[in-house]
């Protein structure tokens, strides 16, 4: 057999841009992927990964520069996995948004909305109020890693900070790596849970084996330096422990003020990670609901309660659905919270709709949508039965929202009205966008 042939740099400019910040440039007939390059950029490159339709490339030398090419904020930007956009303008981070957003409804659905929407932006530093960062104790350097995956690597990226995550988490990296390094249990820590709210900060410890009294001493003392609720998780979600404060605090809380809403969290549940343009959101998906005080509305997919408890405020009555028990139970408390008699919650799992629930024979003017990122296809697959007059779609994946965009208008009569980007996640990969449809 012969030699496999040696891997030579290449020239070449670069054509387009991904989601996730690769450069598509093509060479011979064959598309080739760079990571970091730029539309527009004409750039120097090695082939390191050849498939049979592309070849993924790792960028060398970038020898004309686009205009939308900025430095990078972050030290460990590149290494870490957190961010992949860092190098690309804010505003052109949005436009590449925005692209996917519409290639998927145009392409994968044969769509166009009749309006663009304006994008949902807002802080684009220091807006991460919940996040998961890992633990590894790695012998070779000496010390505990504190911090997000390496990009091509399952490993923990060696950061001191980061520069998305809220304050005061974001100067904690380097900290909690010599906290971690004196404790007995260094290499029975594999995570710590970041939940920041309006009244607080709580840091939740997943711990393997029992912390001694001297760890205890040690986590304890973190927690008064740094003004930080501390929690322990020896098992599952139903396992945590308060180690600091003595006296429990209560919830972590959020406000949505144009509301009149204050909605309370624990550490581990799930809530949108950029508080401003969680409000933002939340203000106009209300507006494109538009529901009226005669109005019933579903909220599927409700969480505690983030939009359900506001549409409380305009609609004559909100019925929240979710599959876990105890964001219902809390997404309850919060309406009490809040004085809402006309919202309520349910337990359902909306993966299993198929169209004998009786909450789908029900009367409905209105429905907000908010899945994970499979999308709602077992919801919308009986929307002609919930026949609701007005839909807002918020999606967390362009590609499931294209797939059930396409069901709601070709199969099911609606008409897509507008459509948009959500920036909640800056600098990384993650595409949020708003949809409307109406019959």
């Amino acid at each position: 057999m012969g030699r496999r042939k040696q891997r030579e740099p290449e020239t070449a400019t670069i054509d387009a841009v991904t989601h996730d910040g690769r450069g598509i440039a093509s060479t011979d007939g064959k598309k080739v992927f760079v990571a970091g390059a730029l539309a527009g950029e004409e750039v120097r490159f090695i082939r390191r990964k050849r498939r049979r339709n592309f070849d993924e490339a790792e960028l060398l030398e970038i020898l004309k520069a686009s205009p939308d090419r900025v430095n990078a904020r972050c030290e460990a930007y590149g290494r870490c996995g957190g961010c992949v956009l860092q190098h690309v303008s804010i505003e052109e981070q949005r436009e590449i948004k925005l692209g996917s957003l519409r290639d998927n409804l145009q392409r994968n659905a044969k769509l166009e909305p009749r309006e663009w929407l304006q994008p949902i932006i807002g802080p684009d530093w220091h807006y991460r109020r919940r996040a998961r960062l890992g633990v590894k104790d790695v012998a070779g350097k000496g010390r505990v890693l504190v911090g997000f995956r390496e990009r091509h690597a399952p490993y923990i990226t060696d950061m001191r900070r980061c520069e998305v995550i809220a304050k005061p988490v974001d100067d904690l990296i380097e900290p909690l790596s010599r906290l971690i390094e004196h404790l007995s249990i260094r290499a029975r820590l594999p995570q710590i849970e970041v939940a920041v709210g309006e009244n607080g900060v709580a840091l939740v410890f997943r711990v393997l084996d029992p912390p001694t009294d001297d760890d205890l001493s040690l986590l304890r003392k973190f927690g008064a330096e740094h003004d930080l609720r501390i929690w322990l998780q020896p098992g599952g979600l139903d396992s945590l422990q308060l180690a600091w404060p003595e006296q429990d605090p209560g919830s972590l809380t959020y406000a949505l003020p144009e509301f009149d809403i204050e909605i309370a969290f624990e550490p581990i549940d799930f809530v949108q990670v950029n508080p401003e343009i969680n409000r933002r959101m939340v203000s106009a998906a209300i507006e494109y609901l538009d529901p009226g005080p005669d109005d019933r509305v579903l909220d599927l997919y409700c969480g505690i309660g983030n939009f359900s408890l506001p549409l409380g405020r305009k609609a004559g009555e909100v019925v929240g659905m979710e599959g876990a028990a105890t964001l219902v139970e809390r997404a309850g408390a919060n309406a009490q919270r809040n004085g809402l008699e006309n919202v309520s919650f349910r337990c359902a799992d909306l993966s299993k709709t198929d169209g004998s629930q009786a909450w789908i024979k029900e009367q409905w003017d209105r429905v907000l949508l908010d899945p994970a990122r499979s999308g709602a296809a077992e919801v919308v697959a009986h929307m002609r039965a919930i026949d609701p007059q007005r839909i807002v779609y918020v999606s967390c994946h362009p590609g499931t929202l294209a797939r059930d965009a396409a069901t709601l208008v070709h199969e099911l009569g609606y008409t897509l009205q507008a459509a948009g980007v959500i920036d909640m996640f800056p600098h990384t990969a993650h595409a949020e966008s708003i949809a409307v449809f109406s019959k």
